[in-house]
């Protein structure tokens, strides 16, 4: 695995990465871990997950078909299901992974977005937005937002892009993501709504698989003692150096004025039982219902499950009957 010398790590980063019960996290006098990440005290640093790839092409059991795309400075997989005459709904998609690792080419994502496609009968655009720590955080908002701006060149049949112009419907558009990607699926979402002139994005709704927010204030059942608290304090601290803290907008809903700009009516969010997360998502209904949000929001728990389970056994039942969910969600107005 390649060992990256080139990285000028802020002097001032308060990091303090300490060990919790999961292994996500190690640390020592002379390297800091994890089991994603190893950084040094130099700035070099070495990605440890998150680096498989697969091709795109088409999958074998289902006969979903991709292909990468190019959009300087970031990518884009499509995915579009077995050729089919009328036009689909568009997905695009946000991996998670911290804003550090993953990209649209991990094999689970692309094994996700495989039967997400299949099941829901949907056109695809999973981007590869550029990652910490080499792109802090918010470039990865920036690049998603230049995605969305790519999607729109094709809403009148003439884009760059052929799997666009004819498959997509463009009266169907959703945002989602997982952990750090459904992040970014609300943050695009609140920039529809707020920089969307003339409608011309018509997102019909936001699907957030186990967000990644936080905040400095505990919620619901959040405990100050937990041992994976530090961890994703010092996690947001790393992928965005100069951040106000916790308490940014970026990562706490709640701080953000612009969050009942929200660009679409419906949203769905899924939260697991054993997730550190799992208040803070449940209270993201709660923050849109303050701040004068007027569309219809619904929060699904999967019991005896952890962070992104769904992504690591896609035959498990609770995965099965997310993807149902969200097929029903999707096409409930398609």
């Amino acid at each position: 695995m390649p060992l990256n010398s080139n990285i000028n790590r802020p002097t001032n980063n308060p990091i303090s990465f300490n060990q919790n019960p999961h292994g996500l996290i190690t640390g020592s006098n002379h390297q800091r871990a994890s089991r994603f990440i190893r950084v040094y005290k130099d700035g070099r640093y070495q990605k440890l997950a998150g680096t498989d790839t697969v091709p795109a092409g088409v999958d074998p059991s289902s006969g979903v078909q991709s292909k990468d795309v190019i959009i300087s400075p970031l990518s884009v997989r499509l995915y579009i299901p077995k050729p089919n005459v009328k036009k689909l709904p568009l997905l695009i998609y946000y991996h998670g992974g911290g804003f550090i690792i993953e990209t649209t080419a991990s094999p689970v994502y692309h094994n996700f977005l495989n039967l997400v496609a299949a099941e829901s009968n949907v056109v695809i655009v999973s981007v590869n937005y550029r990652t910490a720590p080499d792109h802090p955080v918010p470039v990865c908002m920036n690049d998603s937002w230049e995605a969305i701006k790519w999607v729109v060149q094709h809403v009148n049949g003439n884009g760059p892009e052929s799997w666009l112009n004819e498959h997509a419907d463009f009266e169907n558009v959703f945002l989602t993501g997982d952990s750090a990607g459904a992040n970014i699926a609300h943050h695009m979402a609140i920039r529809v709504g707020s920089e969307n002139q003339g409608r011309i994005v018509k997102l019909q709704g936001i699907i957030l698989l186990h967000p990644y927010f936080w905040g400095k204030e505990r919620v619901g059942s959040e405990s100050e003692g937990h041992p994976l608290k530090a961890f994703v304090d010092d996690l947001w601290k790393f992928a965005h150096p100069e951040t106000s803290g916790v308490d940014d907008p970026l990562i706490n809903p709640d701080m953000d004025s612009k969050v009942s700009d929200l660009g679409c009516s419906r949203v769905l969010v899924f939260v697991a039982e054993e997730d550190i997360l799992k208040d803070r998502e449940w209270y993201y209904k709660d923050i849109l219902g303050k701040n004068g949000w007027r569309g219809d929001i619904e929060v699904v728990e999967d019991k005896g499950e952890n962070h992104v389970y769904f992504l690591n056994n896609l035959s498990a039942e609770n995965a099965c009957t997310m993807r149902i969910r969200i097929c029903t969600f999707i096409n409930n107005q398609a």
